[in-house]
């Protein structure tokens, strides 16, 4: 049976297969396709639609408990290489 996880944008759970696994590194999002980095992740689709909900309700900072802002231009421009 594998892994579920629930989607910080869209707040449904799904296989953790069809998630994206994303970490902040030095206030910075970054995308980890392996789900191997270390520390603190948080789940999203890899949806624009569920990436701008999580970032426009702040559920990453919460979901990766960082203080203030973060940087999202990562996550944005991998989602766009990997639609284009």
């Amino acid at each position: 049976m594998e892994p579920v996880r629930t989607c910080v944008g869209c707040r449904t759970r799904a296989p953790r297969s069809s998630l994206l696994r994303v970490v902040a590194i030095d206030s910075v999002l970054i995308p980890d396709g392996r789900a191997s980095m270390p520390g603190r992740g948080a789940w999203v689709h890899e949806t624009s639609e569920c990436v701008d909900t999580a970032i426009r309700r702040r559920a990453f900072v919460r979901a990766l408990r960082v203080p203030g802002p973060l940087d999202t231009q990562t996550i944005e421009q991998y989602l766009q290489r990997t639609k284009g």
